[in-house]
């Protein structure tokens, strides 16, 4: 991928617009009503979630189902439109002012369902999640994917629901929450949610969200504003658990599984990948079944491009992505309609080459969830 782009080319890239290309945005959120999701739950938890849902909500904050733990003085700032969206119509009509062609959905308020305390409510959540989003969103827009939650607390109950609509062709991945997560992904007793999503061809994707919690790498509370925390939770989250993953081979323990990590940008990847090739050069004894430098497992991991890096020089976004093989790895993510979401012109407008945009934009989500690019 080259940051030199002939005059030839550049001329083309600036006569190829949005509307030509193949997009896929690889994050998108739907807002989740407590109420609704009791029309799928078994008791108890339908009568919880119908007193939850009569709580005024505020942005990802719900009690027991999204639980925030707030230390900042609140100041404007960011976006002030409307940051949820509730119907598959809706989102539609969002996507194509976006030029956006196929998206995969994940929750809002199950950003947070690491942070559930009772294993059997996180559980319920999840399976119940799962069932509305199919009959309430999938089946409403065909040009809606879906991300099959998993509740951490409960990985044989996740690996049931994954075996429950592998079938399914609305689902195209596994989400695995990291917010708050207590138990990084890396252990073995997540193996009975990788082998079933392996076993269905779904790869499995890591998402986190701005949190303060007692797990690490979510002990913030000593940053006093959203600017530190917003920006340190998302990668630091992302490093955590790929580190965990490395180190216990889950890639060598399940060769078919795909894994993503989303909504952390891409700066950190290079970063990590320096760090732990330095590290197992010397400690290579540690990992028996790590047979190759760690950067070299990490290019054929999968990375979400939300929130894009926004360095002064616009082509450093085009040097950093070499260093990682961005251009076949990186996934364009908007975040949609989240306050920091990225346009996708912002990213189809960064200097890459013809052939590297069209990857990023649209055809690496392709081959990543498995979609059909004539859809």
């Amino acid at each position: 991928m080259a940051t030199d782009v002939s005059p030839a080319e550049a001329a083309a890239a600036r006569r190829e617009t949005l509307a030509d290309l193949f997009v896929v945005d690889a994050d998108v959120h739907v807002h989740e009503d407590p109420a609704a999701l009791a029309e799928y739950a078994d008791p108890p938890w339908d009568v919880g979630l119908r007193e939850i849902a009569k709580v005024e909500e505020r942005y990802l904050d719900l009690p027991g189902v999204s639980p925030r733990a707030e230390y900042r003085v609140p100041f404007p700032g960011g976006s002030n439109r409307r940051q949820i969206v509730t119907s598959a119509q809706e989102l539609r009509a969002g996507l194509d002012d976006l030029h956006v062609d196929q998206a995969v959905l994940f929750p809002d308020h199950l950003l947070s369902l690491a942070m559930v305390r009772d294993p059997a409510f996180a559980a319920t959540l999840a399976r119940s999640y799962n069932r509305w989003l199919h009959e309430h969103w999938l089946t409403e827009d065909r040009s809606l994917k879906g991300a099959l939650v998993i509740a951490p607390q409960a990985p044989a109950a996740g690996a049931a629901d994954i075996r429950r609509h592998a079938g399914r062709g609305e689902f195209v991945c596994v989400y695995l929450p990291a917010a708050g997560l207590k138990v990084l992904y890396g252990h073995e007793l997540y193996d009975p949610v990788y082998a079933a999503a392996a076993d269905a061809g779904l790869p499995v994707v890591i998402h986190s969200v701005e949190a303060v919690y007692p797990a690490f790498p979510f002990q913030l509370e000593q940053f006093r504003t959203s600017l530190a925390v917003h920006a340190l939770a998302h990668p630091l989250s992302m490093v955590a658990n790929l580190v965990s993953m490395l180190e216990t081979g889950v890639h060598v323990r399940h060769p078919e599984l795909k894994i993503g990590f989303m909504e952390a940008g891409t700066a950190w990847v290079p970063f990590l990948a320096n760090r732990l090739d330095k590290e197992y050069v010397e400690r290579r004894r540690e990992v028996p079944l790590l047979q190759e430098r760690p950067s070299r497992t990490m290019r054929r991991f999968f990375y979400g491009t939300q929130p894009i890096e926004e360095p002064e020089r616009r082509a450093d976004v085009v040097a950093l992505f070499e260093l990682f093989d961005g251009e076949n790895q990186a996934m364009f993510a908007s975040d949609w309609p989240h306050h920091d979401f990225d346009h996708p012109q912002h990213v189809f407008g960064l200097p890459f080459s013809r052939e590297a945009r069209r990857k990023i934009m649209g055809l690496n989500a392709a081959r990543f969830f498995g979609l059909d690019v004539s859809a």
